[in-house]
């Protein structure tokens, strides 16, 4: 079976444009600052943001011991088949708020990575929806795993999903 196409003069094709730096630029800096100090200096302009920020449209808008909150505006190019924000857009803005909670309690000199990743989606989100914020925390660190809980909220406070995650705690490489 041949796929569907859709001609251009029913559907305009959009497009959508945007770059951003290497991300080596604030990697290294990642490594030699505690996390903590890190975020503070990527808060006040000293680091660009990275790519998987421009990427998707997302911001990281506060930061703490321990925990962290993404905002993102839904768009068109975030829509799956269905007409829906792609669940892979709310995992992925999950895992940044869960990440970057755990890397606020880190020490200078350590990395982490996700063990896993769990999201139940309790509501679709659409450009309707408004702006989604996610508020990730952590809930336990310990020597070499850290997990973490977040929420997906909509622009009226309603649940879109919640997430929790497990990251391994490891020290960087020299």
């Amino acid at each position: 079976m041949a796929p569907h196409t859709t001609s251009e003069s029913t559907s305009p094709v959009r497009e959508r444009t945007y770059s951003w730096v290497d991300p080596q630029v604030f990697a290294s800096a990642a490594r030699e600052l505690d996390g903590i100090d890190f975020f503070t200096q990527l808060g006040d302009g000293a680091f660009p943001p990275p790519p998987i920020n421009n990427t998707l449209g997302m911001s990281l808008v506060d930061i703490s011991d321990g925990r962290a909150v993404f905002e993102l505006t839904p768009q068109e190019w975030h829509y799956n088949p269905i007409g829906t924000v792609h669940g892979g857009v709310l995992a992925t803005l999950a895992d940044s708020a869960l990440g970057c909670a755990v890397h606020t309690k880190l020490s200078a000199g350590t990395a982490y990575t996700s063990l896993d990743l769990t999201i139940k989606f309790t509501r679709a989100a659409t450009i309707d929806s408004g702006l989604l914020t996610c508020e990730g925390t952590v809930v336990s660190i310990g020597r070499r795993t850290a997990t973490a809980e977040a929420q997906i909220t909509d622009k009226t406070g309603r649940v879109i999903g919640h997430a929790i995650a497990t990251c391994l705690i490891m020290p960087i490489e020299p």
